[in-house]
């Protein structure tokens, strides 16, 4: 099916899903043509994903109908959902990393020959090639998926959706594992494929992406529309305000804060990705300081290797004045060391365990005694985080899974925050949460400072690293390449430094 000769016509119209004790979509409309940009935004719990999956097929609505190409129907299947062209390309990524990028892009749809059908791996690799061309992809047909990164990963879902006819392409936090660079090139696809005919559905929480490509905006608040922007009214603060019901005047809330004594003095130290390239830095207590850099420029394994993690191959880390022992998770925890890692939940939580378990997972030590745990003191650490960090939950022993991606990073955080740490690493801490999410995060960074604590916070985000910061440390191929004071901070200054 050619989606230029064949461009989609869908319709949501009054679309209603009820769950037992809340409602997730009530009277949605929503259309989009071939040819056609379409935003969807809204804060997490908005009714994105249910809307999502109702398009899919995989959720059908109580009421309402979707209108595709002049056909109603109550609700779609997913083999209906195929045979119309929608493709998803989704932010969970779930690739198959037994099989190679080729086999993941043509899974059940392997080019087969010959009396026996043999699957024939040169035409199959000459059909995925182009594709991975026309993303700007590092990574070829025949490389395991296991060794790729999130970055490649997010890639490698693109091509998935690319490899089939789609007439529609529904795109949730496309960007959010990508270097600026990929971005970019991602949104060139998206221009490529609106002038092809294709429709895109483009579902993401960095709003500058948004007023780059869409044609349209379509809002979503607590389930319902919360109004539609036509090209010309496309900005960032009218989203804001329409996503949060209010202003959100300053999103970043940057204020000077007073940095003190040194607490973290890391000397020529070496990891296992770049061995030569030995990383010497300070952090000061109650200071934030960003660490930016393209993706794969060894701020992630700085993290890592200080958390005891990966392994350390020289070079020192002194906290206040103390020798900490190398590749030792024990260790750096009880010199006051937390990660919040980049990917929470394979990293960060425990999905299947209550929200009350994750919580007071690294302080069960001082909630036990002769080998049994005090549940009502487990229970009223989790009550007090809860209200500490305004965490959205309708029961604390309901599993982690259920919250929304903001909730979830605030679990993570609660869990090291118990334990009173001097130093908190936040890799990619917004990382696909919404923007109400993000100020509430960053609200509990300047928090945290403003109590002393040292702060190092990794992000890829740009607006963050220079909204947030207090001084950033800037990294490529391993070593640090600058540090850039509050006066110093402009998006030309990061990326010289990144690219050298």
């Amino acid at each position: 099916m050619n989606a230029t000769t064949n461009p989609i016509d869908l319709r949501l119209e009054d679309v209603t899903k009820i769950y037992p004790g809340a409602i997730a979509l009530s009277e949605v409309s929503l259309s989009i043509r071939g040819g056609e940009v379409v935003g969807l935004i809204g804060e997490n719990g908005a009714g994105k994903s249910t809307l999502m999956n109702v398009l899919g097929g995989t959720i059908a609505p109580d009421a309402g109908a979707i209108v595709a190409d002049g056909q109603s129907h109550a609700a779609l299947t997913p083999a209906q959902a195929i045979e119309l062209g929608i493709a998803f390309v989704h932010q969970e990524l779930n690739p198959f990393t037994n099989l190679d990028v080729t086999g993941n892009v043509l899974l059940g749809r392997e080019i087969r020959t010959g009396l026996f059908g043999r699957i024939d791996r040169t035409a199959m690799e000459q059909r995925v090639q182009p594709i991975l061309t026309r993303l700007g992809a590092r990574f070829s047909p025949r490389d395991p998926v296991l060794g790729l990164s999130l970055a490649d990963q997010q890639l490698l879902e693109i091509a998935k959706a690319l490899a089939v006819d789609a007439r529609l392409v529904i795109l949730d936090e496309p960007t959010s594992s990508l270097t600026l660079s990929e971005t970019q090139r991602l949104l060139e696809v998206v221009t490529d494929l609106r002038r092809e005919g294709v429709a895109v559905l483009f579902i993401t929480h960095r709003l500058n992406e948004i007023e780059q490509v869409a044609d349209r905006v379509v809002v979503l608040r607590d389930g319902k529309n919360a109004g539609d922007l036509g090209r010309a009214e496309i900005g960032r603060d009218r989203m804001v305000q329409m996503m949060v019901g209010r202003d959100v005047k300053r999103l970043y809330q940057r204020k000077a804060h007073e940095a003190g004594a040194p607490v973290l003095q890391i000397t020529d130290l070496r990891t296992q990705t770049y061995p030569e390239s030995p990383v010497t830095l300070a952090l000061h207590g109650g200071e934030i300081l960003g660490l930016a850099g393209l993706v794969g420029a060894g701020r992630t394994e700085i993290a890592r290797a200080l958390f005891g993690i990966d392994p350390v191959l020289g070079g020192t880390v002194h906290v206040r004045d103390r020798l900490l022992p190398q590749n030792s998770v024990a260790a750096a925890i009880a010199a006051g060391i937390s990660l919040v890692p980049e990917d929470r939940k394979a990293q960060g939580l425990f999905l299947e365990f209550s929200i009350s378990d994750n919580i007071s997972m690294p302080s069960l030590a001082r909630m036990s005694s002769r080998g049994r745990i005090n549940r009502k003191a487990e229970l009223a650490l989790a009550e007090s985080s809860r209200n500490r960090l305004s965490i959205k939950a309708a029961s604390l022993r309901g599993p982690a899974a259920e919250l929304s991606g903001g909730n979830q990073q605030k679990v993570v955080l609660a869990k090291w925050l118990a334990m009173e740490p001097a130093i908190i690493i936040f890799d990619e801490p917004t990382r696909g949460i919404d923007v109400g999410a993000k100020a509430e995060v960053y609200g509990l960074m300047q928090a945290l400072a403003d109590r002393g604590v040292a702060i190092v916070m990794i992000s890829s985000d740009m607006e963050e690293v220079i909204g947030v910061s207090d001084r950033v440390a800037v990294m490529s191929k391993g070593r640090i390449t600058g540090i850039l004071n509050q006066e110093q901070l402009t998006e030309e200054a990061i990326l010289r430094l990144a690219v050298e």
